[in-house]
């Protein structure tokens, strides 16, 4: 079973918010569970299952509307999946989008390496559900896997997330961190579930922290593939320990992505091999170890 973030906020001890719940439905979407024309719970339903207010429902179909995902928005019935949108040869869409089929296509390979930096790993989490999904289909056979993660250190202030105006309380930093902390460990036992599939294959899982703030999202695909996405810090509202949160931030789900392969050309190429210097340097010098638990 592949473990989702839905799994670790409904069962744990704090409410999803409306990103969180947003995101769930866009993994539903992308992993077929929910297809093009197909209807929504109700706001009252989706209010149960995630045990929150339809209040943070709302915000969660207004992020999916907004994204293109959902169709027939209005207060008399449920939304509608819309149609996918048609994409032109290599133009770059969002990492919600994007991301999944490319995991898909670099775990074809015998011996797979993925080098992320991030903010949270909670987009590749998501997207990570499509290429596991193949591998206990029996439809993809890797013989290793290796994940290096970078993502901001807890100890240093944030440029984003970060609260608009100030509070000695700090919430947005610990949400924040809850997120970063939680993503992790889904990421990691997942990765390590191939194993039930078959215990010949290698799984290696390591986080490691930044004592600086990404602008940027990069992901680095067996040495052969650069994605490269900026974080759009904007202004929003989100429900957090029952009070409103007003924050700077960005949401690495809509962030598009720019892909760059070695096979295309010379300027490609040169992408990617210096986009791959750059991961090693920060990995072997100013990076620092993340336990997780």
């Amino acid at each position: 079973m592949v473990v989702t973030q839905e799994n670790v906020s409904v069962n744990g001890s704090r409410r999803l918010s409306s990103q969180e719940i947003a995101d769930v439905l866009r993994e539903r979407i992308g992993g077929g569970d929910l297809k093009a024309g197909d209807r929504l719970p109700t706001q009252a339903e989706l209010a149960e299952e995630f045990g929150v207010e339809r209040g943070t429902v709302r915000q969660a179909l207004r992020a999916l509307q907004e994204d293109g995902l959902l169709t027939n928005v209005s207060k008399g019935s449920p939304p509608r999946i819309a149609e996918p949108a048609p994409v032109r040869g290599d133009e770059p869409q969002p990492t919600a989008v994007s991301l999944g089929p490319r995991l898909a296509e670099a775990f074809a390979a015998p011996r797979v390496r993925v080098d992320v930096v991030c903010h949270t790993s909670e987009t590749l989490m998501m997207a990570l559900s499509e290429p596991l999904r193949l591998i206990h289909e029996g439809r993809l056979h890797p013989e290793a896997i290796e994940f290096r993660v970078l993502v901001p250190s807890s100890a240093i202030t944030l440029a984003f997330p970060v609260l608009v105006g100030a509070d000695e309380d700090d919430p947005v930093h610990r949400r924040w961190l809850e997120m970063r902390d939680a993503h992790a460990r889904v990421l990691q036992h997942n990765l390590h579930g191939v194993r039930k599939v078959s215990r010949q294959v290698d799984v290696r899982v390591a986080f490691r922290t930044l004592p600086f703030t990404p602008p940027t999202k990069l992901y680095l695909l067996n040495g052969e593939e650069a994605l490269f996405g900026y974080y759009r810090v904007t202004r929003r509202e989100e429900e957090y320990e029952g009070r409103t949160l007003e924050m700077y931030d960005a949401l690495g789900s809509q962030s598009l992505l720019f892909s760059f392969r070695k096979r295309t050309g010379h300027r490609d190429a040169m992408f990617v091999e210096e986009s791959q210097s750059w991961f090693d340097a920060l990995w072997d010098t100013i990076s620092m170890e993340m336990a997780l638990s």
